[in-house]
């Protein structure tokens, strides 16, 4: 008499409704999602979005800082930028001080997309149904978990 074997008992760490990376992976595709229609816009895809949020904020800064700080790669950030400078909103030149270091700073261009753009984090707020204590808390957790991966 031939027996079946019985099928291995699934391993519960391994469904997909367990997995840690999945409601990550899910949320940062719906998030970025979210922002298309803002930035569509304004003409802006959200990697632009992100350069010139840290513009915005510094007036310039080198390819290195903004790779750090965005977590790319210059292979990545090079052609991007590259794309944002012929529609005039940076300037890309090499550091007198270093000729390997290349400075990005924000051109009026790029300037003025900060005023068309103000009302994007309120409004994704807004879509999230968030208050800023929840908000705060979020990006809290996630840059811990971000900084413990790093």
């Amino acid at each position: 008499m031939t027996t079946i074997p019985t099928p291995p008992a699934p391993n519960d760490l391994l469904k997909l409704e367990n997995q840690l990376c999945f409601p990550f992976y899910a949320v940062s595709r719906q998030l970025t999602k979210a922002y298309q229609p803002y930035l569509l816009a304004l003409g802006l895809t959200y990697p632009q979005y992100l350069v010139l949020l840290l513009l915005w904020e510094h007036e310039q800064l080198t390819v290195k800082d903004l790779g750090e700080r965005l977590l790319l790669d210059s292979g990545t950030l090079t052609p991007l930028l590259k794309r944002m400078e012929q529609q005039q909103w940076l300037s890309r030149r090499r550091d007198p001080r270093d000729e390997r270091s290349v400075v990005i700073s924000l051109l009026p261009g790029g300037r003025a997309l900060e005023a068309r753009a103000c009302d994007i984090p309120a409004q994704l707020l807004d879509k999230l149904g968030l208050s800023l204590t929840e908000l705060a808390a979020l990006r809290t957790q996630l840059t811990q978990i971000l900084t413990r991966l790093a």
